[in-house]
């Protein structure tokens, strides 16, 4: 299991859809976020820059971080192109969770 973050900037934003995105900003707060499968879209009142969080779990031992990073990156295309929100710049960063619950050698 990964934890997945895709960090971009907003790009060419209409009045109707800042619009739109500022009467939900409260929602979206990067306090009140969590990673998801469907992933979870944070941004501020700036309206600058947005983070995409998401679990992203892979089957089988060749499993990478890279390949989550591409997973990850191909959802936020997806959410921001079927939103219609325009950004450039997306990245990922990727956390590899077993690595987490691993205990240190002693």
């Amino acid at each position: 299991m990964y934890r997945v973050t895709v960090r971009g900037r907003f790009e060419g934003l209409d009045e109707r859809t800042r619009a739109r995105l500022l009467a939900a900003v409260d929602e979206h707060e990067i306090c009140v976020s969590a990673y998801t499968v469907e992933g979870t879209f944070t941004y501020d009142h700036k309206l600058e820059f947005f983070n995409l969080r998401y679990e992203v779990r892979l089957n089988g031992a060749s499993a990478s971080e890279k390949e989550a990073a591409d997973v990850g990156l191909r959802e936020a295309e997806e959410f921001l192109r079927t939103l219609g929100y325009g950004h450039k710049g997306l990245r990922a960063k990727v956390v590899d969770m077993a690595t987490m619950w691993t205990p240190p050698n002693e």
